[in-house]
């Protein structure tokens, strides 16, 4: 079946149209202030300025001060990061301990790489891809995984200890029972692949998994919205039942079926949408007369993972979200509004501790150390990674001269967006951030803000165009 014809879009077209409508500003504004009260800042999203959503001061700032911290709405690691980095599923922060943290990474290197062609025998060494790097005895990555080597200073580096999955998969781990529960509660429990999940699918729901790896793990986070409208859902339609004091569950609430789904997508909702396949930027490779090819291929791709999590996690009450169209602008979503998820390795901190100690600690520390940290070369720094839609920062708009940015300062060890003043900003001034390098030249900072479909008119802009 091709992308073009999708029996839910023509079923439900009226539902979908609602939902992808635009909500009336007043119930816009009452979540957003419902949101600022709950993150404890000071600031004001309204909706009627020139670009649409802006947010603004509700106070002075100055220089360096923490504008933000917002909590996401739903965020996910890269795939490819999960070898480097174990983390959070839910906030993100790096858990287990520095030993776990570099025997983990060395141990999967060594099953994702030619071992046995750079080291000889598998059983007996393991190292990684590049053959400038030290090979380490096996017993010793086990001894570092299992918690009987501990490295010299580790102490001063805790990590919160490994939570697995409530459901009994080996994908999700988390820092504490609250995590767990609360990635449960709001996505994973439908996503899971682990005995308890409810998903009624799981063989399905795993093709779905390695299609996003190996195309766009995008649609990862796409199939977290779905699930977390799905699970909304399914709550408030137990309260109402609950509340209408009635026991059957089977009828008792056809006729508010969509107005609680459409409840359940209000937080979807606030954010700008436009279909995946019309904004996502063309690649530098493709020609402009390959263009139309281009978007059809992306869409397409959109369709066939749209077609294994249907599969996987089907809800009938909830037909429409499983749409090609609303698919398509759940992604559009994340084109235009993600932040990048970025956490500082704490294992990248802890060889600078050692690199700083007086000559003689660092000398007996290294004698341990040293080896691990050649076997892990350059890649001993590197950082959870990944992508999130943050309901607060995405209303902030663009400006090629900003006031603030996103910045993780030293104590923002989670996935959380973090936004800092980077001048005096007065109150009732409206907070921008810039969605591209500011630094660039000006013809090509207007070309990357047209794939967010605007044209800039800051004041850099327009002196420099003029």
């Amino acid at each position: 079946m091709e992308a073009s014809v999708c029996p839910i879009d023509a079923q439900f077209s009226g539902q979908i149209s609602t939902l992808l409508s635009p909500p009336p500003l007043p119930q816009v504004q009452e979540y957003f202030e419902a949101l600022v009260t709950e993150r404890q800042c000071h600031l004001k999203v309204k909706t009627d300025g020139k670009h649409g959503k802006g947010v603004y001061s509700e106070v002075d700032f100055q220089g360096d001060d923490l504008v933000l911290r917002d909590q996401m709405l739903v965020g996910a690691q890269h795939s490819s990061n999960k070898i480097d980095c174990l983390v959070c599923s839910f906030c993100f922060q790096f858990i287990g301990s520095i030993e776990l943290q570099i025997g983990r990474k060395l141990y999967l290197e060594e099953l994702g790489v030619s071992a046995i062609d750079e080291c000889g025998s598998s059983d007996d060494m393991g190292c990684s891809s590049s053959s400038e790097k030290t090979c380490i005895p096996q017993d010793s990555i086990q001894s570092l995984m299992n918690g009987s080597l501990q490295l010299p200073y580790s102490e001063n580096f805790p990590l919160p200890s490994v939570v697995p999955c409530p459901g009994g998969c080996k994908e999700a781990y988390y820092c504490s029972k609250s995590c767990a529960e609360a990635d449960w509660d709001s996505f994973h429990s439908l996503l899971c692949i682990g005995h308890g999940s409810s998903s009624p699918n799981t063989e399905a729901l795993s093709k779905f998994i390695k299609h996003a790896n190996e195309t766009n793990d995008i649609f990862i986070l796409a199939a977290k919205v779905i699930s977390f409208t799905i699970l909304r859902y399914r709550k408030l339609k137990a309260a109402h039942v609950e509340q209408e004091g009635k026991h059957d569950t089977s009828n008792a609430c056809d006729s508010c079926i969509f107005p609680l789904l459409l409840e359940a997508w209000k937080p979807v909702s606030m954010g700008f949408k436009r279909r995946w396949w019309e904004c996502i930027a063309l690649p530098e490779d493709v020609d402009s007369c390959e263009e139309a090819e281009f978007r059809m291929q992306i869409k397409n791709l959109a369709f066939e993972s749209l077609q294994l999590l249907k599969e996987a996690i089907y809800d009938r009450e909830c037909a429409p979200l499983f749409s090609l169209d609303i698919y398509g602008h759940i992604i559009g979503m994340f084109e235009l509004n993600n932040l990048d998820l970025v956490v500082a390795s704490p294992v990248e901190d802890y060889f600078l501790y050692i690199d700083d100690l007086p000559v003689s600690q660092k000398k007996k520390a290294e004698k341990i150390t040293k080896i691990f940290l050649d076997a892990l070369g350059e890649d001993y720094s590197i950082s959870c990674q990944g992508t999130a839609f943050f309901p607060l920062q995405s209303c902030m708009n663009h400006s090629c001269i900003p006031n603030a940015k996103a910045f993780k300062r030293e104590e923002d060890r989670d996935g959380g967006a973090t936004i800092v003043a980077l001048q005096s900003i007065a109150k009732g001034e409206e907070i921008t951030i810039s969605y591209i390098d500011e630094d660039l030249p000006y013809e090509e900072r207007q070309k990357l803000l047209a794939d967010y479909g605007f044209i800039c008119r800051c004041p850099k802009c327009v002196d420099e165009a003029s």
